[in-house]
């Protein structure tokens, strides 16, 4: 007999189904089962792009069921395609005082509305720099911010060498087809696993799950 998938309280899937944001529920449970798992290491759960808080509520709470901490980095100015003209602009996430992109405040209150806020640490910088800064192990990566080669290759270079033992680094929007999306992200996930140091752990759509398996990137 099987062990049950792991999967999020009614309340907490409703509270990631009516946050802003792009991934769809199927993706989201499967990272709620990756970090579930992650969780038994005792390390903290990291996710690169926050965006409002989607994906940090699966996060926060698989954080607080393992008794750790969730982190979640991004500068809140959205990335490339978030930008006005572009495919996923929202202008209700523009601050008009300064004309920019700003998630930070959606994201509070994604987090604050999920009863989750003290389970989260919000790292508010450009991916590269907070990396270039941080020095613990971690159980979990999740990478899912910006999605040219330049970004996807400096998140992944930049935060999987933290990746522990048997921990996980988890990659989301890979698209085979270049029909179906950018590229970067597929680049980056088989560079993962040409590296040697990692293999793959699960696959759903978009989402793929590798965990660490040898030294190095």
């Amino acid at each position: 007999m099987t062990a049950a998938t792991p999967s999020p309280s009614p309340e907490v899937l409703a509270a990631f189904e009516a946050a802003k944001g792009f991934m769809p529920v199927h993706e989201g449970l499967a990272l709620y089962a990756a970090a579930t798992g992650a969780g038994a290491l005792g390390l903290p759960l990291l996710e690169v792009g926050t965006y409002c808080g989607r994906s940090t509520v699966l996060l926060a709470d698989a954080a607080r069921t393992a008794g750790v901490s969730a982190l979640t980095v991004d500068h809140h100015r959205g990335s490339e395609e978030q930008q006005p003209g572009w495919e996923y602009h929202d202008p209700t996430v523009v601050d008009p005082e300064v004309g920019l992109m700003d998630t930070l405040p959606t994201f509070r209150r994604t987090l604050h509305r999920a009863g989750l806020e003290e389970h989260v640490v919000a790292l508010v910088g450009r991916s590269p720099q907070v990396a270039a800064v941080w020095a613990g192990p971690l159980g979990l990566v999740f990478i899912d911010g910006g999605h040219t080669d330049e970004h996807a290759n400096g998140d992944y270079e930049g935060w999987a060498p933290h990746v522990a033992e048997g921990g996980l680094l988890v990659i989301h929007d890979v698209f085979p087809d270049p029909a179906d999306g950018g590229q970067a992200p597929y680049r980056v996930y088989l560079r993962a696993l040409a590296s040697g140091a990692f293999t793959e752990v699960s696959v759903t759509d978009s989402l793929r799950v590798l965990r660490r398996t040898g030294a190095g990137i």
